[in-house]
């Protein structure tokens, strides 16, 4: 198939690479804004460079990946969708979610596929916490953590704009949270704190964080995050079951020190980068996508999916600045 990438940029760039050693993908059509980085897909994959969407839209692709910055999302994601065209789309849907629910209802009948790109749906670990949950094995689950810790801030001009750390970052979290439970959240309950880089507070959001949700079976889950873990890149998924206890992330490349006498778990370099620690996850991602554009499975994470972990990260930045419980049908719009 004949794959499209809007947007090379760090991500698009990888998505190219990645795209590039799939079997079922026979050619590339890029666009970016930045000639270099279209000549460089050039070079590197033998794509074939444009120098707009609509001409990549026009190139006779069977799919469209969209990489592009966060504000153009929804104008390519709908003009993917009018002309026919299953696309795929890396999160969010839209800077805000009122506008990630218009593209919704843009594109619910459209009868065109749109797959969002929640990487951690397709990391081995989290697929198979979510077949223990499915099987019963854990039996009825009482505690989930998640864990999503930054190795390093990003630059100040990425926070400005991020929406803060729940919108950008736990909703990774809320995401896996629904999709391996199965279960919808209720309720939350959040923190936040800011013990690094000034230019957060200054933007008005956090660093550190963390919430207590609270699921639509009574399981409770609780998410931690922060931009600042010196050690490494470190995603974690922990359930607790009546039967059974899991976890995800838990290998030799955990950014964690064991300070128990004789311990030398865990052993290998840390994680320090996310396309490190879900490079599988991403070619995963992209595989089921391929499926996908060939009409052999339909879309893994909708852009329903993905406003319903965005509802959660509205109902922790209320709970933030609040300082009190908040119910997801508080902020629910649309």
């Amino acid at each position: 198939m004949r794959m499209g990438i809007l947007g090379l940029g760090r991500i698009g760039a990888f998505h190219t690479a990645t795209l590039a050693g799939l079997d079922a993908v026979d050619s590339l059509v890029v666009t970016d804004p930045v000639a270099a980085a279209a000549d460089a897909a050039v070079e590197r994959f033998g794509a074939t460079a444009v120098d707009s969407p609509e001409a990549v839209l026009a190139a006779g692709v069977d799919g469209i990946v969209v990489a592009a910055a966060t504000d153009a999302h929804p104008a390519l994601i709908l003009a993917a969708v009018e002309a026919g065209i299953p696309v795929f789309c890396e999160k969010p849907v839209a800077r805000t979610v009122e506008e990630s629910v218009a593209v919704l209802r843009a594109v619910q009948d459209s009868g065109v596929e749109v797959h969002i790109g929640y990487n951690r749906r397709f990391d081995a670990g989290c697929m198979a916490a979510r077949k223990a949950v499915v099987s019963g094995e854990l039996g009825k689950l009482h505690t989930v953590r998640s864990t999503t810790l930054d190795p390093a801030p990003p630059p100040a001009a990425y926070v400005a704009v991020s929406g803060g750390i729940f919108r950008d970052c736990a909703v990774h979290d809320f995401d896996i949270v629904r999709w391996v439970t199965g279960r919808e959240v209720t309720e939350v309950y959040a923190a936040g704190g800011n013990r690094g880089a000034e230019y957060i507070a200054e933007a008005g959001d956090v660093d550190t964080a963390s919430a207590i949700l609270t699921l639509d079976d009574g399981t409770l889950a609780l998410v931690s995050n922060s931009r600042h873990n010196a050690r490494g890149y470190d995603v974690r998924l922990e359930l607790h079951g009546m039967r059974d206890s899991i976890a995800v992330g838990l290998e030799d490349k955990l950014p964690l020190r064991s300070v128990e006498p004789g311990a030398t778990f865990p052993a290998g370099t840390p994680h320090d980068f996310f396309m490190d620690r879900f490079a599988p996850a991403y070619r995963a991602e992209l595989t089921a996508f391929t499926e996908v554009v060939a009409g052999r499975a339909t879309s893994p994470c909708t852009v329903a999916d993905a406003i319903e972990a965005s509802w959660i990260a509205e109902a922790c930045a209320l709970s933030l600045a609040e300082r009190r419980v908040v119910r997801v049908e508080e902020v629910r719009r649309g």
